[in-house]
């Protein structure tokens, strides 16, 4: 996909990663309807892009900031390209996670993407060379201990990706599914930055996912796993679970312990 003069919208573009995201499209010549919830932070994103960018902020979990999204668009296309980047984490074990927190993960990171897709599908179908991009996770192959919620949201968010792509095969739309590893952004609190430096996990800068996603649609690549070994420990994970279950469960008083520590 040459992205020279294409329309991409963005969602949660002033996140870590996000804001990586904006500056290396933006720099291959990508114009971007950058979205989010806080509209100072969007706007200073955008001032800080080389070229012209709009930007909205809107709720993307409720149905009215999906409609404003969808009128934005409607009003500034035609868009040829929707990243669903927006997330959020969480270190918990699945009996500390209170209700209302467990149905908020599920619903921003993935029933959130399901529906805005739908809604902005008629647009991107207009567009010659259209695609959706899902930012998922090395946890939407592996589950984790203390991670429970998170990796049912990005595991859905995988499969539906997969059963997408094969719904819109007979059209020109793409989809693509981007899996970056621990990255070093504020969605991480002290406590995962702490389980990473425990267990030997690399933790990646922003930068490593944003370029990984300029390679993966440049080459029409519609799967990326980022970072090794988390994309053979992905694979590995699928073949034979039982072993991995065995690693896992060494790491399990540590990851207990932190998951336990007072929250951030």
């Amino acid at each position: 996909m040459n992205l020279q003069n294409k329309t991409i919208v963005l969602t949660g573009a002033s996140g870590g990663i996000g804001q990586a995201m904006a500056h290396e499209l933006a720099n291959n010549g990508a114009r971007l309807i950058l979205v989010g919830r806080n509209t100072g932070k969007l706007s200073s994103l955008a001032s800080s892009l080389s070229g012209e960018h709009l930007f909205i902020a809107a709720d993307l979990s409720s149905d009215d900031g999906r409609k404003q999204l969808f009128d934005y668009c409607s009003s500034n296309g035609p868009i040829n390209l929707l990243i669903n980047n927006a997330g959020v984490s969480a270190f918990e074990m699945i009996e500390d996670q209170s209700d209302s927190d467990i149905a908020k993960l599920l619903s921003i990171n993935l029933t959130a993407p399901i529906l805005v897709t739908k809604r902005l599908l008629p647009l991107l179908q207009s567009s010659a060379d259209g695609g959706v991009v899902n930012v998922g996770s090395t946890f939407g192959a592996i589950g984790y201990p203390g991670f429970s919620t998170y990796c049912a949201s990005k595991f859905g968010l995988r499969g539906y990706s997969e059963a997408l792509r094969r719904e819109l095969s007979d059209s020109g739309l793409q989809v693509f599914y981007l899996a970056p590893r621990a990255t070093n952004t504020a969605i991480n609190s002290s406590r995962v930055a702490n389980l990473n430096s425990e267990l030997g996990n690399t933790v990646d800068e922003p930068i490593i996912a944003a370029k990984a996603l300029i390679r993966q649609l440049q080459k029409n690549s519609l799967n990326c796993y980022i970072g090794w070994p988390e994309k053979f420990f992905a694979r590995f994970n699928g073949l034979l679970p039982m072993l991995v279950d065995a690693s896992l469960r060494k790491q399990l008083p540590v990851i207990r312990r932190l998951a336990k520590t007072h929250k951030d």
